[in-house]
């Protein structure tokens, strides 16, 4: 089953053709192969000496790593709050369905990660490096969501608490992987910095960090 599979739409597959279903261990795959190629171009952001294959190796590893372990530590309370919500026998299409959009982020993010090549060519700004990557996030992140819509459309159909269910899920994801890429970084590694796997303030808890710069720029 190939990759594309993830991104048709049902409608768009013959009827002979359907269910179009991906093995789960080929959505981990997917997650993990994908997930190392964007990561090999995100950590490509040159240094005073040029290419930096080691931030490169550092940063395909920790891309899917990042998503593996959010959704893992965001799973436990998945299943518990279904449970509650008596969601407890949907529980498999659900998790599939999450994993799915997991393949999907990658997916997307590998397609995009030409143009981060293109940019770190034409941009010499670090900070405009992270942007630009922290857009190209946004988008497959978006992509991922619009999956899992898809997905849970007949979970939601035939029980309206699966949408409460989804929108929980994606704001404590979110919530989660914002505070383990702060763990996790640096991605693109600031190149005036030494090449590191991790930064000396890794445990720094980052929406405390995020809110003292607020603070610091409104004066307070």
């Amino acid at each position: 089953m190939g990759a594309d599979a993830l991104l048709r739409p049902a409608w768009s597959v013959p009827r002979h053709m359907q269910p179009v279903e991906v093995p789960i261990h080929h959505l981990l795959a997917y997650v993990l192969l994908f997930g190392m190629l964007y990561g090999a171009f995100l950590g490509s952001y040159p240094g005073p000496d040029g290419p930096r294959p080691i931030q490169m190796f550092y940063a395909a590893l920790k891309v899917p790593l990042l998503q593996l372990v959010s959704f893992a530590l965001t799973l436990p309370a998945f299943f518990v709050v279904n449970t509650l919500l008596g969601l407890r026998d949907d529980f498999g299409p659900a998790v599939r369905a999450l994993i799915g959009a997991q393949a999907v982020m990658s997916l997307v993010l590998a397609a995009l990660g030409p143009l981060v090549a293109i940019w770190y060519c034409s941009d010499t700004s670090y900070h405009a490096a992270t942007f630009f990557n922290g857009l190209l996030f946004f988008i497959a992140v978006s992509a991922g969501e619009l999956l899992v819509r898809r997905q849970y459309g007949p979970l939601i159909r035939a029980n309206p608490r699966h949408k409460v269910m989804l929108v929980g899920w994606f704001l404590v994801y979110i919530f989660v992987a914002i505070e383990l890429a702060w763990v996790l970084r640096p991605f693109i590694g600031d190149p005036e910095l030494p090449t590191t796997f991790f930064r000396p303030q890794m445990l720094d808890n980052a929406y405390i960090v995020i809110g003292n710069m607020i603070l610091r720029a409104m004066g307070w």
